[in-house]
């Protein structure tokens, strides 16, 4: 198999394991076959795949031209039995006959077939709705807790929501919802909500009686601390003392300030 980006996650030295990609590896598991990674850089490895092309280029489309992809399919139908009765030039039998046997070998297909989907882990909210895609979905509150990482599988059509860890049965399916066509669409099932908090237990208010108001004291009559507050109408009683400049002078030792005979006093 050719190192393409949906089967190979990274290149890596010869000799060392090739990381692969975790959906090719869920694609072989599903239909039982292994992945062989082809050498970098040897295109002859995969020369027998690459060759039928050249061969229906050659002798389905070489020189001819089409008026519609049904006469191109009615061309191709027609030239494959002819290809069929030759014999191939490296094993030397008929391609029809080792065709026959090699379809005997293959193993049947599984009931189901391998769903193709993007993956991502979200959290859950508080709510049991989870975000993607700008939308947002709910998974069942008694199999889930707030912050917990689920992962999401996302099909054109729907997304599915899995548990990171499987239960007692080996089930990891949490919901499954029609994807959501927009943005800032909530696509719920009523029953998830069963065992959130409904707020039955919390204190409510019920208007039957009331505290009494407050009694407002009037002003001069409070008490504690604030009584050693003055409040403006008892700032307007204060005497004020009154001292001529001459005294700052002497208590700070400067040279006395000369004024008019009038000296002014300060308050």
């Amino acid at each position: 198999m050719c190192r393409t980006k949906t089967v190979v996650r990274r290149h890596v030295a010869p000799g060392e394991a090739v990381p692969l990609h975790p959906e090719a590896v869920g694609f072989a598991g599903h239909y039982d076959f292994a992945i062989d990674v082809l050498a970098a850089y040897r295109p002859t490895g995969k020369g027998r795949v690459e060759r039928q092309v050249l061969i229906v280029r050659d002798h389905v489309l070489s020189g001819r031209s089409f008026s519609s992809v049904e006469e191109m399919d009615a061309a191709f139908t027609t030239w494959v039995p002819q290809r069929r009765a030759q014999a191939h030039r490296t094993h030397q039998q008929v391609i029809g006959e080792r065709a026959a046997r090699d379809h005997v070998a293959l193993k049947p297909l599984p009931p189901t077939p391998y769903l193709v989907a993007e993956r991502h882990l979200r959290p859950v909210g508080k709510d049991c709705l989870v975000a993607f895609g700008g939308n947002l979905y709910s998974v069942p509150a008694r199999r889930v807790r707030p912050r917990q990482l689920v992962e999401i599988r996302a099909t054109k059509s729907q997304i599915m929501l899995h548990s990171t860890i499987a239960d007692s049965s080996g089930e990891t399916l949490l919901a499954t919802h029609p994807r959501a066509i927009g943005r800032g669409v909530r696509v719920v099932e009523e029953s998830h909500w069963d065992g959130l908090p409904t707020g039955k237990g919390r204190r409510t208010t019920t208007g039957d009686a009331l505290p009494p108001p407050r009694r407002e004291r009037p002003r001069g009559e409070e008490t504690g601390p604030l009584r050693a507050l003055p409040n403006r109408a008892a700032a307007t009683h204060i005497e004020v003392g009154r001292r001529p400049l001459s005294v700052y002078d002497e208590l700070t030792g400067t040279r006395p300030f000369t004024t008019h005979p009038s000296t002014r006093e300060t308050s």
